[in-house]
């Protein structure tokens, strides 16, 4: 049961570096879609509010947690479904289990590459390749990259995240189950 937490966290931190460094880098194709209701300013507030998620999720491989809990909402209706397969509801338990994987300051880089963007009236996602590396608790690097889905609430005018969902990551579970057994 630990190695598993171990795993979903240290997956979690991966991730999460892996999608701000796409974002910085990423080749976006903004493709609305017909009546959605959604505007170019809406495009671009969504767009800003991904890759201030992939920014935050890189901060948090540095033991910063603050620029990642102001991307998600604080609602008990999010949800994450990371790169370990497991499946974390509300805000308790999503927040929890970043705040670990920001106090193992794990380091590594992550970017969203081949972004799409969807903006509704008020709802909207970006979907996204996240590719990068982090450092596995033996201090070697690991490759990472899988898709990622981001799901964003207006809320008070501002996008929220309210779910992140990546694929299951086998290169983290092989880095990390080498360690932690």
């Amino acid at each position: 049961m630990k190695k598993r937490q171990l795993l979903l966290m240290i997956g979690l931190a991966i991730a999460t570096t892996i999608i701000f460094f796409s974002s910085c880098n990423s080749k976006k194709e903004i493709t609305p879609m017909e009546n959605s209701g959604a505007t170019n300013s809406k495009i671009a507030e969504l767009t800003e509010a991904h890759n201030k998620l992939y920014a935050g999720l890189n901060t948090m491989f540095t033991g910063d947690i603050e620029p990642l809990n102001n991307v998600w909402s604080h609602s008990d209706s999010i949800t994450y479904m990371g790169p370990f397969g497991s499946i974390l509801t509300g805000r308790g338990e999503v927040g929890a289990d970043f705040e670990k994987v920001a106090a193992m300051k794990l380091g590594g880089k992550i970017t969203a590459n081949n972004l799409h963007v969807y903006a509704g009236t008020d709802i909207g996602y970006t979907s996204c390749v996240e590719e990068g590396e982090n450092i596995g608790p033996d201090g070697k690097v690991i490759k990472v990259s899988h898709r990622a889905t981001n799901i964003f609430h207006l809320e008070e005018g501002k996008w929220k995240l309210v779910h992140h969902h990546t694929d299951i990551s086998s290169q983290l579970e092989t880095g990390f189950d080498k360690i932690i057994k």
